[in-house]
């Protein structure tokens, strides 16, 4: 199998369980869904933050080992993926609701998950393994991705919480969602590197109570935007 055939085939493997994810998350917004372009923009935005990770991945591990090493691994994953939104579509005037913040972190993460997904499968692709190929893919679908839209989404929740405050405030609340993404992706990290066969199942299920949690609070901020803008109420005369 030619290489080129190969990386189509991990992409593919990469990219289609993102975009099930993202047409999940998309369906908590379509009452008021978000211009097609600005998703797809924003979804090629997260994929285009990892050949940037990666160089700056590897120049960490010239400085750092251990844990140390992990953390600073999950600060610049994170950090990239929250510059990549701000850059390319946090500031666009679409972005007039609370939800719509949660919902563009969510597709940045996805994006960069689509690409990373690949990368992963792409070796026992080449190696002929498709037992490892297909049990990669199932777990990152299951748990790494789910885990990039946990902590960019609790990114996505702060700065949708704070989206009628000041300016100030948006920046302290955007800065906090930061950094709780970094504490859960870095938890995620450390406990996956010490898991086996039968503690894997109790990683996941931190990822998967943390996207529960998310959701519930999703629908709360799309109460925000009815409690701000309340319809009006005519009477006749």
């Amino acid at each position: 199998m030619a290489q080129s055939t190969q990386f189509a085939i991990a992409f593919l493997g990469g990219i289609i369980p993102a975009l099930f994810w993202l047409w999940f998350w998309l369906r908590e917004d379509k009452e008021r869904p978000e211009p097609y372009l600005l998703i797809i923009l924003a979804f090629i935005a997260g994929m285009m933050v990892v050949p940037l990770v990666l160089p700056l991945q590897r120049l960490a591990i010239e400085q750092y080992d251990g844990d140390n090493l992990i953390f600073v691994w999950v600060i610049i994953e994170e950090v990239m993926k929250y510059a990549a939104a701000l850059l390319v579509v946090l500031w666009h005037k679409a972005v007039d609701e609370p939800i719509d913040l949660i919902i563009y972190m969510i597709t940045v993460a996805l994006g960069f998950a689509a690409l990373e997904n690949a990368l992963f499968i792409f070796d026992p692709i080449v190696a002929g393994d498709t037992v490892r190929t297909l049990t990669t893919g199932k777990l990152r679908f299951l748990g790494s991705t789910l885990l990039h839209v946990l902590a960019s989404g609790t990114v996505g929740v702060f700065l949708a919480l704070a989206f009628y405050r000041s300016n100030t405030l948006k920046l302290v609340f955007g800065t906090l969602g930061l950094f709780i993404a970094i504490v859960l992706h870095a938890m995620f990290n450390f406990f996956i590197i010490d898991s086996n066969g039968e503690t894997i199942l109790g990683v996941f299920l931190f990822v998967w109570m943390g996207i529960i949690v998310l959701l519930l609070i999703f629908e709360k901020v799309k109460l925000l935007e009815a409690h701000h803008n309340p319809p009006h109420k005519y009477t006749s005369t």
